[in-house]
């Protein structure tokens, strides 16, 4: 690559062939030097199966999918995460500004950057697997903003359990759900639908019967209708793939033999018998009225 005002530069190529780009960007991040080439990627085109998947986002599992399988995006293992404390603590004890300090903070950087590599090439993957294998990739509908927003609070109303929000909310950004979802937007352009995230958890798949107690714990799944059980992220993930999400709770009685059927129940009142007031008499200067049905 001819960079002008430097010289050629030899670099590694990490696409099978040399992409045609007009534009690029030079840039030095944690001790590397990277070249990125400004193009604009065919779209993949659908498998024409017209299979249709649904994947429920969770922080123990990033992706449930419908089929049965659960993906997981890397994370930092145990020794990097030792690594990381390591360095922030001699960076605490060294003085502010020395040479020392910003050492140990590149240090930190470069971790934190490996982390996030990971993560965006496992996004990267994932969204290419489900354009190419899927029809139409559902995903529940997640505010993430506001969902991470911090727990802080102001002076006169200060939140609490800050720490325990800000750890939730490292988690859930470490998982990419964002990246997982625009990138498969990109390369599958309108075969990619929202699905409202309300009841997808408690909703069962197998009779659609809404009760919060269904979810026994954070990975178990037993309906108290009919007493279908599997994994609750597989339940909700099948719930994401029927576009079962946001309706309300339905309305049920018991029927014979213990089976519920669904009964309707209009909301107009029945009419009721006209009260007519007939005056009878005057007393002290006033109306007496009595009713009369």
């Amino acid at each position: 690559m001819r960079i002008p005002g430097c010289a050629w530069v030899r670099f590694r190529l990490t696409r099978p062939d040399l992409p045609r780009a007009k534009t690029f960007r030079v840039t030095f991040r944690n001790g590397q030097w990277h070249i990125a080439f400004a193009v604009i990627p065919e779209p993949i085109g659908a498998s024409g199966t017209g299979g249709v998947i649904g994947v429920d986002r969770g922080v123990r599992i990033t992706a449930a999918l419908s089929d049965g399988r659960k993906l997981n995006c890397p994370q930092l293992t145990v020794r990097e995460r030792a690594q990381i404390r390591k360095h922030q603590r001699r960076a605490a004890r060294t003085p502010k500004g020395s040479e020392r300090k910003r050492a140990e903070h590149g240090q930190v950087a470069k971790l934190k950057a490996r982390d996030a590599s990971r993560c965006k090439d496992w996004c990267e993957k994932t969204s290419t697997m489900l354009a190419r294998s899927y029809d139409l990739v559902r995903f529940e509908k997640l505010n993430i903003k506001n969902m991470t927003a911090s727990a802080k609070g102001t002076i006169e109303q200060p939140g609490r359990n800050v720490r325990a929000k800000a750890g939730l909310n490292r988690a859930i950004l470490a998982q990419g759900w964002g990246l997982l979802r625009r990138r498969t937007q990109e390369k599958a352009p309108g075969r990619v639908e929202d699905v409202p995230a309300q009841y997808t958890s408690l909703r069962c798949s197998a009779c659609g019967w809404i009760e919060k107690n269904s979810r026994k714990s954070q990975a178990e799944f037993v309906c108290v209708s009919c007493g279908f059980s599997c994994n609750a992220d597989e339940n909700a993930a099948h719930n994401v793939a029927a576009g079962q999400g946001g309706i309300p709770r339905p309305r049920r009685t018991a029927g014979a033999g213990g089976v519920t059927v669904t009964t309707s129940r209009s909301s107009a009142r029945e009419p009721q018998p006209a009260r007519v007031g007939i005056p009878l008499l005057r007393k002290r200067g006033r109306m007496s009225r009595r009713t009369v049905p």
